[in-house]
C-alpha cells in the first residue's frame, strides 16, 4: 500500500509533472477529466464522451473495480491490444504488468478508488531477445457510477518507441497520488447577482441629463378676480348689465 500521507487537498493539473515528450494523451485525457469533473468532486461514467478525447482515443480505457484491489478493462484503446497482442477487454489491469509489481498496482487501485485520488505512473519494460526497452505512462482517474459509488477509472496509457514482438509487461518506476479534497471542489459555484433595488428619490438624487428641476407650487392668493357682473348706471335712471 502506498505509504504516503494522506492529505485533503484539491486536485492539480497533472501535466506539470509530465516534462518529457511524446505522452500527450496523458494529458489530453486528463485535461478532458478535468472539464467534464467542472465544480464537483468527481465526473461521473456516464459523462464521458469519447468524441471529448478523439485525439487519444488509442490510448484511453475505463475500468471497473469489481473487487478490493482487481478493476478489469470494460473498454480499451488499440494501443493497449496492441501492447498485449490480443483484444484485453475484460482482463485485469495487472495484466499489463509483471508478477512482481502487480500487489503494487492493486494497492494503488484501492487508493485511487478509496480516497479518492489521482495516480500516475512511469513505467519500464525491459528488453529482452528481440523485445527493445520501452517507456510508458499511466494515469488512472476516478469516476462516478451511476449510481454514485466510485468505482470506475478513466485511464490513459501511452508507450514511447519500438513496441516489438507482444506482449510487453511492466514494472513500476515510480508513482504519485495526489488526493481530492472530499466535499472541497475546486473552483466554488458562482454566486447568482440579485437585482439591486432603485434609490428612492431625494435632492441629492435629482435626474441628471434633460431633465429640469420643477418649481415648486405656489397658490395665487395676491389678487381677486373682478367679478363677472357689474352695474351700470344709465343716463335714464335704468340700470344695464355689463359683462366684463
Amino acid at each position: 500500500m502506498d505509504n504516503s500521507p494522506h492529505k485533503a487537498q484539491n486536485v492539480i493539473a497533472m501535466t506539470d509533472y509530465q516534462s518529457d515528450t511524446g505522452y500527450s494523451a496523458i494529458a489530453q485525457i486528463e485535461a478532458y477529466w478535468e472539464a467534464i469533473r467542472g465544480t464537483r468532486l468527481l465526473p461521473k461514467r456516464s459523462d464521458i464522451d469519447p468524441r471529448g478525447i478523439e485525439q487519444a482515443l488509442e490510448n484511453a480505457f475505463i475500468l471497473e473495480r469489481i473487487a478490493p484491489g482487481i478493476a478489469r478493462l470494460r473498454i480499451a484503446g488499440s494501443h493497449l491490444n496492441d501492447l498485449m497482442g490480443m483484444e484485453v477487454r475484460g482482463m485485469p489491469l495487472t495484466s499489463f504488468f509483471m508478477p512482481a509489481a502487480r500487489p503494487v498496482v492493486s494497492d494503488l487501485l484501492e487508493v485511487v478508488f478509496q480516497t479518492p485520488a489521482i495516480s500516475t505512473l512511469r513505467l519500464t519494460s525491459a528488453a529482452s531477445g528481440t523485445r527493445p526497452a520501452l517507456e510508458a505512462r499511466m494515469i488512472l482517474l476516478p469516476l462516478k457510477s451511476d449510481l454514485g459509488d466510485v468505482s470506475r477509472v478513466l485511464g490513459g496509457f501511452v508507450s514511447k518507441g519500438d513496441m516489438g514482438p507482444a506482449p510487453r509487461r511492466f514494472e513500476v518506476l515510480t508513482k504519485e497520488v495526489l488526493h481530492i479534497a472530499t466535499g472541497h471542489p475546486p473552483m466554488p459555484a458562482p454566486q447568482p447577482v440579485l437585482p439591486q433595488p432603485e434609490p428612492r428619490m431625494t435632492e441629492r438624487h435629482k435626474p441628471q441629463g434633460f431633465a429640469e428641476d420643477q418649481a415648486p407650487y405656489r397658490p395665487k392668493t395676491d389678487k381677486k378676480r373682478p367679478p363677472y357682473l357689474r352695474l351700470v348706471k344709465s343716463d335714464n335712471g335704468t340700470l344695464d348689465q355689463d359683462s366684463s
